[in-house]
C-alpha cells in the first residue's frame, strides 16, 4: 500500500519560503514521477510541479515557475518543493502525489489524472 505524508507547511509572509516535504512508501520510489499539486479554499485542485523518476525533467505550472523548485532524494524516499516569494495566492492545501505506473515521462504537464496515490496534504498560507 502506497503512502504518502506531506509535512513542512505553515504561515509564512509574503516574499518568504518554505520548503515542503513528502516521505513515500510502499512503492519502488525511484521509477515513479512524483508531483504537488494544491488547492485553495473553494476552488479545483490544481497542478504545481512534477518531477520524473531520473530527476533528469521537472515541470512547472507557469504561476510557479521561477518561484518553485521540485527536487526528488530516490535514496531517501522524499520528494521535496522549495517555495520562495510566496505570494497570498499561494495559499491553499499542498499535496504529494505519485504516478503509479514506471518510467514515465510527460508530454506538456501531467494532470490530475496521471497521479494514482494522494497524501493528506499540508496547508501553506501566505499573509500579505
Amino acid at each position: 500500500q502506497v503512502q504518502l505524508v506531506e509535512s513542512g507547511g505553515g504561515l509564512v509572509q509574503a516574499g518568504g519560503s518554505l520548503r515542503l516535504s513528502c516521505a513515500a512508501s510502499g512503492l519502488t520510489f525511484g521509477r515513479h514521477a512524483m508531483g504537488w499539486f494544491r488547492q485553495a479554499p473553494g476552488k479545483e485542485r490544481e497542478f504545481v510541479a512534477a518531477i520524473s523518476w531520473s530527476a533528469a525533467i521537472t515541470y512547472y505550472a507557469d504561476s510557479v515557475k521561477g518561484r518553485f523548485t521540485i527536487s526528488r532524494a530516490n535514496a531517501k524516499n522524499t520528494v521535496y518543493l522549495q517555495m520562495n516569494s510566496l505570494k497570498p495566492e499561494d495559499t491553499a492545501v499542498y499535496f504529494c502525489a505519485a504516478d503509479l505506473r514506471v518510467w514515465r515521462i510527460y508530454n506538456g504537464s501531467p494532470g490530475l489524472a496521471d497521479f494514482g496515490s494522494w497524501g493528506q496534504g499540508t496547508q501553506v498560507t501566505v499573509s500579505s
